[in-house]
This record gives structure tokens, sequence and C-alpha cells, in this order.
């Protein structure tokens, strides 16, 4: 579960709530035909922008925004070294029962690729033509979100207009412009909160994590590559760790150093 978005997007509509309430009764906020020129319209026409199918993931998309992990680069790190450490003690076929315990399936067809003797070349290119198709389908989703987040704004605006047309055809009782003008803007505050306290905090959080994937997806390869080349498993581990920001793996050698120290320890 990632605690920072259900916090942040949880928080977010806590504090605009609270705005609401501060200032005297909710219902004044409140206007079904308002909602549903907003967040009807940002949703059909996001629905008239992207294919029946591409809409219908956007769930699962909003589960790995609101529930998966972050990419444990450390264990994927330390799985490549183990597998290149068995490679160059017994052969690269010896891998073949590793691949089954590999919990990774981007990893694990990696290593079998490199246990039936796929050139290298063309291993490369089979795992890069599959990390485009899973930022492709990444893709989507952020730009479903990123769709909702534009369209709200646009909608709120819209209802606004609407909402300006009806006060201005009651001009004759001016007991009537108050409330009508209210109503009118209720549609822009829809619209905001839509895409800056929901739709755009989402898409920014799905972009973060594709990122964290490409990244994952990009050290997988280079050790897949490496294991094949029969690289020393010390230096496959240099190159994987320089993949990481400075400092996480100034954190990893301090733990590292930690654990070094406890072991020596032990066995003395």
């Amino acid at each position: 579960m990632d605690l920072a978005t259900i916090l942040g997007i949880v928080g977010g509509i806590a504090l605009v709530v609270f705005g609401m309430l501060s200032g005297g009764s909710i219902s004044a906020f409140i206007d079904p035909p308002s909602m549903l020129i907003t967040f009807g319209g940002a949703i059909m026409a996001t629905l008239a922008s992207f294919r029946l199918d591409q809409i219908l993931t956007s769930i699962q998309v909003l589960k790995v925004a609101f529930f998966s992990k972050g990419p444990d680069y450390e264990y994927t790190i330390r799985t490549l070294v183990g597998l290149a450490e068995r490679a160059r003690r017994e052969g690269l076929l010896a891998l073949d029962e590793e691949v089954s315990t590999l919990e990774d399936e981007f990893l694990k067809r990696g290593v079998q690729l490199v246990v039936d003797g796929v050139d290298p070349e063309l291993t490369r290119n089979i795992l890069e033509t599959e990390l485009s198709f899973i930022e492709e389908r990444h893709g989507v989703g952020i730009g479903i979100f990123d769709t909702i987040a534009g369209l709200g704004p646009s909608f709120g605006l819209l209802g606004t207009v609407i909402g300006l047309i009806r006060m201005l055809g009651q001009l004759n009782d001016p007991s009537s412009i108050g409330p009508a003008m209210a109503l009118a803007l209720v549609t822009t505050f829809y619209g905001a909160f839509l895409a800056y306290v929901i739709a755009t905090p989402i898409a920014n959080k799905l972009k973060r994590k594709d990122s964290d994937e490409s990244l994952l997806k990009a050290i997988e390869i280079e050790g897949i590559l490496s294991i094949q080349a029969g690289e020393n498993p010390r230096i496959l581990e240099q190159k994987l760790y320089a993949f990481l920001p400075p400092k996480f793996r100034k954190k990893v050698q301090e733990e590292r150093e930690v654990e070094e120290i406890y072991g020596v320890k032990e066995k003395t």
C-alpha cells in the first residue's frame, strides 16, 4: 500500500472539506446539475478520447497508484549477482534451475533467453521491445488521468458559462442574482477539485512509478546481458549499483559495512 498517495489525496480532500465547512453550510457547494456537467462531462470526453478496453484498464492503474510498492532495486541487484556467480561456477545452463524460482516475470523471461542460448543482440532487442510496450501501456493509464485533469477545469468553466447565461436571463429579479452567481461558480470549483485534488496527483504518481519500473527493467536488462557475457560478478554488482542515485548507493554501502562488522563479531 502506498501511504503517500492515500494520505495525500485523502488529506487534500479533508482540507478542502474543512474549508467548505468553515464558512458555513456545506450545502452551498452541492449542486447536482453542476456535478453532472463537470464530472460527467469530463468522464464522457475521456471516454471519447480512448478505447473502451483502455478505460477499463484504468481500474488496474488505480490499484498501481494506491497499493503497489516501489521496486526493490537492492534485491534485484543481489539476485542478478547471485545468478552471475552461479553461471560463472557452473555455466549458463545451470541457471535453468533458477528460472522457476524467480518472481519477476520480466527477469524470468530474460534469464530463460540466456539459458536457451539466444544471441546477445537478439536478447537485448527482445527485452527492450518488451520494455517499450510496458511503457506504452503505462502511458495510456497516465494519459487517461492527464486527460481528466485537463478536461475538469474546462467543463467547470463550461458549467459556469451556462450558469451565467441563466443568471443574465433573471436580471429583472435582483434577489436571484447572488444565489445564481454562487451556483454558476460551483462548477468551476468542481472542475478545479477534480483536476488538482484527484486526477493530477494520481497522474503524477503513475509517472513516478513508471519511471521507477523503467529503471528497474533497465537494471535487469544490463544484468542479464552481463551474465550472458560472463562478466565478473563483483564488476557486475558495481555496474548495476551505478544505475542508482549516489545517496542510495551510499546507504547500501553503509548497510553492507554494518553487516560485515556484525558478521566478523559473530565469527569471533
